[in-house]
């Protein structure tokens, strides 16, 4: 079954620079370690939700060391806090 995570993120700024290097650098990275897809939504002027998604919780699980090496560089990079962290199977979708 599908798993997906879904991490809150708050910055003091997201710049077009911020943005194009999060396409560029963080969207290969996140699926060169085993994600199926990823989503960076801009949920408001300051910040984001990262929607990573894996073939099932295993793949996620095995990711996830990988996963916090990236989020610690990303908070390093922009100056960005991860406010929370969500994760589970999907249920449905369409």
């Amino acid at each position: 079954m599908a798993y997906v995570t879904l991490t809150l993120w708050s910055a003091e700024e997201m710049s077009d620079e911020m943005l194009a290097t999060a396409q560029e650098k963080y969207v290969p990275m996140i699926l060169s370690v085993g994600a199926t897809g990823v989503q960076m939504v801009r949920t408001g002027e300051a910040t984001m939700c990262v929607i990573t998604q894996y073939a099932d919780a295993g793949a996620a699980a095995s990711a996830q060391a990988k996963i916090a090496e990236l989020r610690s560089q990303a908070s390093s990079e922009f100056t960005m806090t991860m406010d929370g962290v969500h994760a589970g199977e999907v249920i449905a979708a369409g």
